[in-house]
């Protein structure tokens, strides 16, 4: 990513330094991290970094369409490197794991509603809530465990 990642910080037009770099390889690492996660990651890559320093990467990479900043419900901001298409998200309420699907999974309808109101739609953000099926297995056998204990 070292190289790759130089490459893309100057097609952004951004400076090419090791926080940034640091910072970039951190979210394509750990897609829909928060920034307290990619902190994390970067201390322990590159040690002398302050959380300022890494809170303004993510802001510029964002910024200049390096990343993409996702603000689920309830949840802090998250950061992914797949920018440019219009995918979407499914997240687990239980676990807050997070994944991509394409926007082939949301109809035209849904894009219609827009319509007469004279707006131009510039991208689109649908987010799916459910359980992940982890969650769902864990859910099922707590049921499970909680039928077959007997209390007297």
């Amino acid at each position: 990513m070292a190289a790759d990642g130089a490459a893309i910080l100057r097609e952004h037009g951004l400076r090419v330094t090791a926080q940034r770099l640091a910072v970039l390889r951190g979210v394509a690492a750990r897609p829909h991290s928060t920034a307290d996660d990619i902190d994390k990651f970067v201390q322990e890559k590159i040690g002398a970094i302050s959380r300022q320093a890494v809170y303004d990467a993510l802001g510029v990479l964002t910024e200049r369409g390096v990343l993409r900043r996702i603000e689920p419900a309830g949840s802090s901001a998250r950061y992914e490197t797949r920018v440019g298409d219009d995918h979407h998200h499914l997240i687990c309420r239980t676990c807050g794991t997070v994944v991509d699907i394409g926007s082939e999974a949301v109809t035209t309808p849904l894009l219609s509603a827009a319509d007469g109101h004279g707006f131009t739609i510039h991208e689109t953000e649908v987010t799916y809530w459910g359980s992940c099926p982890d969650c769902q297995a864990a859910a099922n056998a707590q049921a499970a465990d909680t039928r077959t204990t007997i209390t007297p």
